[in-house]
């Protein structure tokens, strides 16, 4: 049974890359030639505290701050650290900040023999950086080389890039700045989630907050295989957490609609290609993209994108159904992330799907011999979800988080 369910992860695994962001599975590449960055380049070409680069700031983190604890030292011997103010400060950052330094000095010494990566700035404690800087949430470095040539700075800053940070800089003559996402916003690769306050249809005629609905209970959905609204039953939450604060995109309809969604949550966009569908990530969504609601008479009605703006919110809710989609606040969407295959993803999740098949199968014929018996029903079947993020889901997601290249912000 191992095996088999190892054999199923790794597939998944293959298809992922294949049609997912990274590498595609049966092409062969050359070496990569790397382009230096130039003067006051920056990659991705987005503002630093956007969703695609390294997210909206959360506040400054102090030492009696609680967060304090979640900032680690870095005492690789490969890296030197300029500690002006002699605290060790420079050291403190972010496990995803520490992880992705630590690849880059490893990438600077391969290019540079007898040369070391140098942090001049890391976590600052003093205030000496504006107000929304991230060297206050130990997310951002700038860094030179060991032997300060400037000459080098240009692919300093590419190999930040292929090291996997979020965002890099070419600020000035003097440094590279680079930063990360937040470890909060990171764990939304398990998947996308939709906010508590957004409602779904139920078939009983009722809305229901998404913080509210029930595994059991059916709501409207859209089924790929006819291409008809109907009402599918909630399997389980992929994910389900009231107290999780994370990051979201707030999209807003011309018609006043909005959806308030993760980043890599996947959504079902009009395309910018007359006459064809498309399903996207919600991050790469632009303003006069449009998405499809729900009208009058179930039917599919596209409207246009006026506004996205990224905002914190505290609880995260990812209800799976039979047909792998669900209309939230009349807006259709798919029910799954990571992945930007509907149709793969939906494929990855059959295994799910066969198994409360099959103990729906079960549910039906105990009901059936014990009725007579014990004059019971079996009406409710309605339970209310466990909390944290779905095992299966979790095990695909974190295999292709692992087995998929890094330098994906290009």
């Amino acid at each position: 049974m191992r095996s088999a369910s190892a054999a199923l992860l790794l597939a998944l695994v293959l298809g992922a890359m294949g049609c997912g962001p990274g590498r595609g599975v049966g092409r062969r590449r050359g070496p990569r030639k790397l382009t230096p960055l130039v003067f006051k380049q920056h990659v991705p070409n987005v503002p630093e505290n956007t969703l695609t680069a390294s997210g909206l700031t959360e506040g400054r983190i102090g030492r009696n701050d609680t967060r304090f604890k979640d900032l680690v030292p870095n005492y690789n011997q490969d890296i030197i650290f300029k500690d002006e103010e002699g605290t060790g400060a420079d050291r403190l950052m972010t496990q995803r900040c520490k992880e992705k330094l630590n690849t880059l000095a490893i990438s600077v010494m391969n290019q540079w023999p007898g040369v070391r990566l140098l942090v001049t700035e890391g976590w600052d404690e003093e205030g000496y950086h504006t107000p929304e800087s991230l060297h206050y949430e130990g997310r951002a470095v700038d860094i030179t080389t060991s032997d300060r040539d400037r000459s080098k700075y240009g692919m300093l800053a590419r190999l930040a890039v292929e090291a996997g940070f979020d965002w890099v800089y070419y600020e000035s003559r003097a440094h590279i700045h680079c930063s990360v996402k937040s470890e909060s916003s990171q764990a939304a690769k398990y998947g996308g989630c939709f906010s508590g306050e957004s409602t779904v249809l139920t078939s009983s005629g009722a809305r229901r907050q998404l913080s509210q609905l029930q595994i059991g209970e059916k709501i409207q959905a859209l089924d790929p295989s006819t291409n008809q609204i109907v009402f599918s039953e909630v399997l389980l939450f992929l994910d389900y957490d009231p107290h999780q604060k994370r990051e979201f995109l707030h999209i807003t309809l011309s018609s006043g609609r909005t959806l308030t969604v993760t980043p890599s949550h996947l959504l079902v966009s009009g395309g910018r290609t007359k006459n064809r569908t498309e399903v996207v990530y919600a991050e790469k969504l632009q303003i006069g993209d449009s998405l499809f609601f729900v009208s009058g008479g179930n039917r599919l009605t596209e409207d246009e994108i006026v506004q996205l703006k990224p905002i914190w919110k505290t609880g995260v809710f990812a209800p799976l159904t039979s047909v792998g989609t669900l209309v939230v606040n009349d807006v259709l969407a798919s029910c799954y992330a990571t992945i930007d295959s509907q149709r793969l993803a939906h494929w990855a999740f059959s295994p799910v799907r066969l198994a409360f098949n099959v103990k729906d199968g079960l549910y039906r014929l105990w009901t059936v011999l014990s009725k007579p018996i014990l004059g019971w029903s079996g009406s409710d079947r309605t339970t209310k979800p466990s909390p944290g993020v779905f095992w299966y889901a979790k095990a695909l997601y974190v295999t292709a988080d692992y087995l998929l290249p890094s330098h994906l912000h290009e």
